[in-house]
């Protein structure tokens, strides 16, 4: 029998999904799962978008622009504007959600065998498109105990050699819910310029940033427009994850000339995601204000929960839905997949995200999980109490670690 590529053999899986088939066995055994493992948000997806999906008239579903609607295109360069970032139709790419503008990002900026420097802990799929574009990750440690603000600049620098084409950043962050500020984006420009790396963002989180903290994109910023791409997804945004619509957008017209080719070569994005998308341009201001108050309810409610729970620690975000918190336990993989296997409470249990997945350092992330906060406020409440009365017997229980930067709860 002929063997799998190497490729398919380095591919990681997912640490949000791999844990599914335990979940399945745990509730065919009867037990009840909060799912905060997963970015899937329970808020309603905006009227505007299925009623435009509902009502489209079409007879022949034939394929769009392999750059999308020219129609959507030119309205999401409008709504862009609204957030001071300036680009037109034709600096935009719509993709199939926005895994696929990561993808076409890295096969059109970098060569095999090229680094690109990535804030650890970081979305687990970056790791996954990155081995597809063979590239190299080079990680740079965020720590839990500054809230996972970004590395100093000396050690983005320690890394870089002939080989590092780029950095990228996710802001708000997944999957710690960092947020940040005008001021280190500012100290990652001089880099870019220093260096002439291409600057990757993923900004799908933009709508959820709390507290009054301002969102600021790296097309905000001076004298790099030439090597920045913002990676975007409509997926949280309006709740419509499975619309798969997302979007490649730089103002460099030789990356996006060579990204089309990406585009062409799979034909065209999902024609009922761009007709709900571009619907969705038109959901109200006070859709997201209400969407906005419910994730900071939810978020003010979990981390007061975790940060009141023995032994854990757990910054609290600025921005998306997710925190990460350190737990006493010897290994997050372990502990998570005895939660769904061995656990309940009151026959429910709770699914989490290990951060081991969302590290590129072998080893880190062992006593932390991601926890998405997507659920509604009953749920959270049931689902903190699982985790708390989890904690009070799991086995693998350890003693709350020290590290070298010591924070008060």
């Amino acid at each position: 029998m002929p063997g799998i590529s190497k490729k398919a053999k380095d591919m990681p899986a997912s640490p949000i999904r791999k844990l599914v088939p335990f979940a399945e066995t745990a509730k065919k055994a009867g037990k009840k799962i909060y799912h905060l493992n997963i970015g899937q948000p329970d808020i309603e997806t905006p009227a505007e978008m299925l009623d435009a999906i509902r009502k489209s008239d079409i007879k022949v579903l034939e394929y769009s622009h392999s750059a999308g609607f020219e129609s959507y295109r030119l309205k999401l360069a409008a709504y862009y504007k609204g957030f001071q970032i300036n680009i037109s139709a034709s600096d935009i790419i719509i993709t199939t959600g926005g895994s696929e503008a990561i993808a076409f990002a890295m096969m059109t900026c970098f060569n095999p065998g090229d680094e690109i420097i990535i804030p650890e802990p970081f979305y687990a799929n970056y790791n996954g498109f990155s081995c597809a574009a063979d590239l190299v990750v080079k990680p740079v440690r965020s720590y839990i105990e500054t809230g996972f603000a970004l590395p100093p600049i000396s050690e983005f620098e320690k890394l870089i050699t002939p080989k590092t084409k780029g950095i990228m950043i996710c802001n708000p962050g997944n999957p710690t819910g960092y947020l940040y500020t005008r001021e280190e984006l500012d100290l990652l420009v001089v880099l870019v310029k220093k260096y002439d790396l291409f600057l990757l963002s993923d900004e799908v989180y933009r709508e959820f940033c709390y507290d009054g903290k301002p969102y600021v994109s790296v097309m905000h910023l001076e004298g790099i427009d030439q090597n920045v791409i913002l990676l975007d997804s409509i997926s949280k945004r309006y709740s419509a994850c499975g619309a798969r619509i997302g979007a490649l957008i730089s103002k460099n017209k030789e990356v996006m000339n060579a990204a089309m080719k990406f585009a062409q070569a799979r034909l065209s994005p999902p024609t009922f995601g761009q007709i709900g998308g571009e619907a969705a341009l038109n959901t109200p201001a006070s859709y997201f204000e209400k969407v906005k108050t419910e994730y900071t309810n939810r978020r003010d409610f979990v981390i007061e929960a975790l940060n009141k729970m023995e032994g854990v620690f757990c910054p609290k975000p600025s921005g998306a839905f997710y925190c990460i918190a350190r737990l006493p336990i010897d290994d997050a993989d372990t502990f998570c997949q005895w939660l769904l296997e061995k656990f309940e409470y009151q026959q429910h249990t709770v699914m989490l995200a290990p951060a081991t997945g969302f590290y590129a350092t072998p080893g880190a992330g062992l006593d932390e999980v991601r926890i998405a906060y997507v659920l509604n406020l009953t749920d959270l409440k049931q689902a903190m109490l699982c985790l708390e009365e989890a904690l009070k017997v799991y086995p693998g229980k350890t003693v709350l670690k020290t590290e070298t930067v010591g924070v008060s709860k």
